[in-house]
């Protein structure tokens, strides 16, 4: 991380603690993982992180013994490092002590301020009114704790916490070898996410990730390259939106199903090399798919007409894509000029033209690997495709028919969802 994203990005390295039983058989017990945090702008961070909910464990100084009707409270000293002279006032207790800040401190407050919270009754000098002054902070004020490193897994679960859960969801013999807790991931989000703002989850596993994020309202995309996709993380969110999932932090944030997601299968690289060396087309892709796959590169809309051959797709009414595998010459550009005439525009994307590009005002003409490859990053495994134009969400009443083509699926399902990583929505709506 150090290295990607600068080491100046780096915010804290969080201890987990994972078990909370001894292990006899060990050298060492490993009782805990990292959690490592980076932001991009570390200042930003810091003025927009959340708070985490304060635990009853840390609630219990909170207490109430005078009564008061506004609840529990706990006393803070009024007191401040160095020397001011507005805060260096005399301060007489209710029986006549009279106190002073203590020697290289002052006050925490300037004399009116103390005043004003005095009359509110917000002054506490101890049961026997004589002792230095506190300020009173109720336990309805406190809107959480500041987070900090130290993640105890009474807070925020543990791996034996997580094995339940999903054994509960997909019994013990399809277990996922090291799944996290979802109050574990709640932490995360609590701090760093607002309901609304998007999740990514690279390697998505047995959907943790997604899960939570649609209990809680967050907007979430995973990608996963292993069977996963289909042994955990479909069944489990299916549950999760129809609201039988009442595992996890289900209970905690009121979860009671709803939203939705849509699951992608990413098709094979358009392009490929050969054994020279030079990118060439997938030997996966037929003129059809290769048609509907520049449209998407280039950005046009793919709609193959029936009657002119040219027309593999449209940008505007009068902006047509055509693709061919073909080496077009002059003659043949000088032929689909006069067809497209002086009203319309052509973008030809071939495998290469013996022509001046300048040639036809009406054509703009381009090499298709060249075309790709400006767009795309193919070839690699670090997650750098460039995944753009994403279909949209099918209309509930009219599901999408089933079109079904070497490298790519997308299939109507009975719930209206298309199956095509998982590109998804959560919400509680």
């Amino acid at each position: 991380m150090d290295q990607l994203v600068g080491r100046d990005k780096f915010i804290a390295c969080n201890v987990w603690q994972k078990r909370y039983s001894r292990e006899n058989r060990e050298a060492i017990g490993d009782v805990h993982e990292y959690v490592v945090v980076y932001a991009k702008d570390v200042e930003r961070f810091k003025s927009i992180r959340n708070r985490v909910p304060i635990t009853e464990e840390q609630a219990k100084v909170y207490k109430n013994p005078n009564n008061d009707p506004r609840g529990r409270w706990r006393p803070i000293p009024m007191t401040a490092q160095g020397y001011r002279p507005n805060q260096m006032y005399p301060i007489t207790t209710p029986i006549g002590v009279v106190h002073r800040p203590p020697e290289g401190r002052c006050w925490s407050t300037v004399e009116e301020e103390f005043n004003k919270l005095k009359s509110e009754g917000r002054i506490w000098f101890g049961k026997d009114k004589s002792s230095q002054p506190n300020i009173i902070r109720y336990l309805s004020e406190v809107e959480g704790m500041v987070p900090w490193t130290w993640w105890p897994s009474d807070e925020v679960g543990h791996t034996d916490e997580a094995k339940k859960e999903i054994h509960a969801l997909f019994g013990k013999v399809d277990a996922f070898d090291t799944p996290k807790p979802e109050r574990l991931i709640q932490r995360l989000f609590t701090i760093a996410t607002n309901p609304g703002d998007w999740v990514l989850d690279s390697f998505a596993g047995s959907g943790t990730t997604g899960a939570v994020a649609h209990k809680m309202g967050r907007c979430w995309i995973m990608v996963e390259l292993g069977e996963h996709c289909h042994t955990h993380i479909l069944p489990r969110l299916q549950k999760v939106i129809d609201g039988t999932d009442q595992g996890g932090i289900s209970k905690a944030v009121g979860w009671k199903g709803g939203g939705g997601f849509r699951y992608f299968r990413l098709a094979p690289s358009l392009l490929e090399q050969d054994k020279y060396g030079n990118w060439v087309i997938s030997k996966n892709y037929n003129s059809a798919m290769l048609a509907e796959a520049m449209c998407k590169h280039m950005g046009f809309t793919y709609a193959p007409s029936d009657s002119v051959y040219w027309q593999h797709g449209y940008s505007t009414e009068q902006d047509f894509i055509y693709v061919t595998t073909q080496n077009l010459n002059h003659d043949q550009l000088a032929s689909l000029s006069d067809e497209v005439g002086e009203e319309r525009t052509l973008l030809i994307c071939c495998t290469a033209f013996r022509a001046k590009p300048d040639t036809f005002p009406n054509l703009t003409l381009k090499k298709i690997p060249k075309a790709v490859l400006n767009r795309c990053e193919w070839g690699r495994d670090d997650y750098s495709l460039k995944i753009a134009d994403l279909p949209p969400a099918p209309v509930e009443d009219t599901p999408p028919p089933s079109n079904e083509k070497k490298g790519r699926t997308v299939k109507a399902r009975k719930d209206g969802q298309v199956e095509l990583p998982l590109f998804t929505t959560g919400g509680n709506e």
